[in-house]
């Protein structure tokens, strides 16, 4: 029988994630002089914030290139973001050797095919409702919240809920 997802929250010290269809809900709409727009949850920034002031690592692994995303990210305290990232298994393998971090400590949340390898190797595999059939099934925990409503905040507050890291924050996070 497999072990719940649940047995695995207590040991997450590094959330890693992919950003159109996690952090964004996957639509893109593009202005007439091509520039290619976003929306992102704030609820999602907030319990970024919080992980961060408490310590967590977050990585950001995305294929796209967008520096509006980029500047997002930076702007709520993530540094380690990895764009243009088409092999993402090599992204997530550099960040952990840097850090030394291991596999066990790690979630990664993703949505599509790209995300697959990297998912494979660490110890809980998430994703948003909406993610793509085969990356459902690799997947330990599938949020009930889909891409861009705040799956992002739902993995982030469990973690840190069964870790005694989520109530004590009020004035560690403003987004």
């Amino acid at each position: 029988m497999e072990k719940s997802y649940k047995t695995f929250l207590k040991n997450i010290t590094t959330f890693v994630f992919d950003v159109d269809g996690v952090f964004t809900d996957g639509t893109l709409l593009i202005t007439t002089n091509g520039e290619m727009l976003r929306k992102m949850s704030v609820k999602d920034g907030y319990a970024l914030k919080v992980a961060l002031n408490k310590g967590y690592n977050i990585c950001i692994i995305t294929g796209g290139t967008n520096e509006g995303v980029r500047n997002r990210l930076r702007g709520l305290g993530v540094t380690d973001i990895y764009m243009g990232a088409h092999h993402k298994i090599d992204a997530l393998e550099e960040y952990l050797d840097i850090y030394d971090i291991d596999d066990q400590q790690v979630l990664y949340m993703g949505d599509d095919i790209p995300d697959i390898p990297p998912m494979k190797r660490v110890a809980l595999a998430a994703c948003p409702q909406n993610a793509v059939p085969e990356v459902k099934a690799i997947s330990r925990y599938i949020s009930h919240i889909n891409g861009g409503q705040g799956c992002v905040r739902d993995v982030i507050e469990q973690v840190l809920k069964v870790r005694g890291d989520w109530m004590d924050h009020f004035s560690a996070a403003n987004d």
